[in-house]
């Protein structure tokens, strides 16, 4: 049976980095609350009782897509998955005892990084306008400053990437996650692992903690 993994850390831990490693080395899905709300857009919900019968419904009207839709989207994402590492959720306590209820997690893993660390990650962001590509002024820059290596567009700082918007979304993530880390750590699932090091680094740990732990 493939691993069942939940990856955490704030924004800026490399979660989708070390993510994109354990689909490739351990042969699961990578099951992100983002992706399995636009995957599953028009998923039936009138059975929920709520204002929307769609998911679709409350993004095409930039509405919060309540707890109910988003465990029973992530439900049928992970049952449908042959293996998966999980990211994106859970946001909080609620969630992650919902999540407790639809599978058994093999390893959680804890993506620790310092606060200014993150903020430089951050901060340092560069978005292609014309394609997405995206780079990093210190970590992964483009050949040419402010040039999409893949396309020639003009890179640009996402207003989602100034410092204080990102000192914003840390605290955020840390206030409702911290009691999420709290409860896989009291269930002894939780395997703390040090982000701070380079990508290589991180995967060493993040590989030994799933091949211990599956």
């Amino acid at each position: 049976m493939e691993p069942h993994i939940l990856i955490l850390g704030a924004p800026g831990a490399g979660k989708g980095t070390q993510s994109d490693r354990i689909v490739s080395e351990f042969g699961v899905d990578h099951v992100t609350t983002g992706d399995a709300l636009r995957g599953n857009k028009e998923m039936d919900i009138s059975h929920l009782g709520l204002e929307y019968d769609t998911p679709g419904e409350y993004m095409d009207k930039g509405e919060l897509v309540p707890d109910a839709v988003v465990n029973e989207i992530v439900e049928t994402a992970l049952e449908e998955a042959d293996g998966y590492v999980l990211d994106g959720y859970p946001r909080n306590l609620e969630q992650a005892q919902t999540l407790s209820e639809m599978t058994d997690l093999d390893v959680v893993l804890y993506l620790d990084v310092d606060e200014d660390v993150l903020v430089d990650r951050l901060t340092g962001r560069r978005v292609c306008e014309e394609c997405g590509a995206t780079y990093h002024v210190e970590f992964s820059p483009p050949e040419q400053a402010g040039v999409c290596d893949e396309c020639g567009g003009d890179l640009y700082q996402r207003e989602d990437d100034t410092e204080e918007t990102a000192r914003e979304r840390i605290r955020v993530y840390e206030e409702n996650t911290a009691p999420v880390v709290e409860f896989y750590d009291e269930e002894g699932q939780l395997v703390r692992v040090d982000g701070e090091g380079s990508p290589d680094e991180v995967w060493a740990d993040v590989s030994d903690a799933v091949e211990t732990n599956a």
